[in-house]
């Protein structure tokens, strides 16, 4: 029995190794896009020598490739790269919010703020607040993983329970919960831009807001809370028993709030009340200064501007922490914060310019249209309705997961392609970007190509020196595949329902005439 045990784990370990391998093997995220462009760049002109042609279904005219190897093409390449690489979408959005949320972080705000919500909260709700904070730390980009989930281990040392158990409610929070939250963080805007660069290929006016998604990940955040800290408590503390390592008294205490901390605290609390209250002023009139044109909230800048009430506030409540705790002294230090966050960008920045050169040449050779067409006349044909269309991509989000670790960069392949077919369909981008997102979220916790995966195997090695990449796996299994079946049922009764994705964001979509 113990021998077969044996042999089925060594299966496993090859299996993952072979994974590991796979997902190495392929080149950077940057250079994949540059091979994609080029890609891009030959298929126009063997669609443009094979005389591929399909009828767009809003204009009802014939669309054929252009051939971007040719003078004219080849003009436009060189004339238009700076403007295709300014004008996508998704930089802008993404520098500024980051601007903003830079500065919390910078000041220590958000690093105090998941202090106080874990150790403050009682014991019988530990598990439930551990998950629920690592949800929420992925508004301030990686944090949760150097902070939360070591932090968690401790804690959960200090009341008597595993470490290994506390680690894997945060990394669970925190990485399976990548796609959800009750604020908007750098995530929203990231993918929204690459959303609406992607439908503009069949609609060059469509619109994708930040908040897209906003009403599905709130209701998420609730839902994946509750079934992390079920999985925690039922299945994966059970398996581990009881801890008999040597614990630390030291590490276990360090995490109490100063009272310049908590002076900190009221003080970002305050800014953050004057800028609720001149928002409430701006809209609860019908005649409010922040209302839209047309006297609307959906019009509101609020909605449209979302990223740039996401810079004020983060902003404001990092200036008013930092400068009340002394850890800004002047307007130096401030900028030497905001200029830290850029820094984190700084891959980021090389990747967007080759992926703005691919979507741009996809969009100009018209292949991105042509594809759409095609693929979507072979899932119309096929009938299999909306609900398993929506799994079979939850799916293949979930296995691409696997090999290739950046959401932004899977996005930027996928949305081309998929958006465009499933809004010929008669569905929304901002469905396709949820069902993507929650097809990305929930492998995370056991896909070695994740970022932060080695960083994990390190925490857990801590308290379990033996583990490795298989002992991860094994126990993050369980939440992968409960979060699976749990956003898959939630997803079904939100389509059944028909309710909004977010602010103005429904499911389906038609085509203008």
């Amino acid at each position: 029995m113990v021998q077969k045990e044996k042999k089925s784990q060594g299966i496993f370990e090859r299996l993952l190794n072979w994974t590991e391998r796979a997902g190495n093997a392929l080149p950077h995220p940057a250079t994949l896009f540059a091979l994609f462009a080029l890609g891009a760049l030959v298929f126009s002109l063997v669609g443009h020598l094979l005389g591929w042609e399909v009828i767009h279904p809003g204009t009802k005219e014939i669309v054929r490739p252009v051939n971007l190897l040719s003078k004219e093409g080849i003009h436009r390449i060189l004339l238009e790269m700076v403007d295709n690489y300014t004008g996508f979408a998704p930089l802008g959005i993404v520098m500024v919010a980051m601007l903003g949320i830079g500065i919390a972080e910078k000041s220590g705000l958000v690093h105090t703020v998941i202090r106080l919500l874990v150790l403050n909260s009682p014991r019988h709700l530990l598990t439930f607040v551990i998950v629920f904070t690592g949800i929420l730390s992925n508004v301030a980009s990686d944090i949760g993983y150097v902070l939360l989930i070591p932090m968690a281990g401790v804690i959960f040392l200090a009341v008597g329970r595993h470490p290994i158990a506390g680690m894997a409610a945060a990394f669970a929070g925190v990485s399976g919960g990548f796609s959800a939250n009750l604020v908007l963080g750098t995530i929203d805007p990231l993918l929204a831009g690459l959303s609406e660069e992607a439908a503009r290929i069949l609609d060059p006016s469509y619109h994708v807001n930040p908040t897209a998604n906003y009403y599905f990940m709130v209701v998420s955040t609730v839902v994946i809370a509750f079934a992390g800290t079920f999985v925690t408590e039922k299945l994966v503390e059970p398996r581990l028993g009881k801890y008999t390592g040597e614990t630390e008294e030291a590490e276990m205490s360090f995490n109490r709030l100063s009272k310049n901390e908590k002076k900190g605290l009221l003080m970002a609390g305050l800014a953050f009340l004057v800028i609720l209250a001149v928002t409430l002023i701006g809209i609860i009139p019908e005649n409010g200064f922040f209302r839209g044109v047309d006297g609307g909230l959906m019009s509101s800048p609020l909605i449209k501007g979302v990223v740039a009430m996401l810079f004020i506030t983060a902003g404001a409540m990092g200036l008013a922490y930092g400068f009340a705790t002394g850890e800004f002294k002047n307007d130096v230090d401030v900028m030497k914060g905001l200029a830290g966050s850029m820094k984190t960008l700084a891959t980021y920045l090389v990747l967007v310019f080759f992926a703005a050169q691919f979507v741009a040449y996809f969009k100009w050779s018209n292949l991105g249209i042509i594809m759409a067409v095609k693929g979507a006349d072979f899932l119309m044909s096929a009938n299999i309705g909306l609900i398993p269309l929506m799994i079979l991509f939850i799916l293949l989000s979930a296995s691409i997961n696997m090999l290739m670790g950046s959401a932004s960069a899977k996005w930027a392949i996928l949305a081309p392609i998929f958006i465009p077919m499933f809004m010929i369909m008669g569905y929304s981008p901002e469905l396709s970007q949820v069902v993507f997102r929650i097809g990305d979220s929930v492998t995370n916790v056991i896909s070695p190509m994740m970022s932060f995966f080695a960083l994990i195997i390190a925490f857990f090695q801590k308290y379990e020196p033996k583990t490795g990449i298989g002992t991860i796996v094994a126990a993050m299994l369980p939440y992968s595949i409960v979060f699976l079946v749990i956003w898959i049922v939630l997803l079904i009764v939100w389509l059944l329902l028909g309710i909004p994705l977010g602010p103005g964001a429904g499911i389906h979509y038609n085509i203008p005439a």
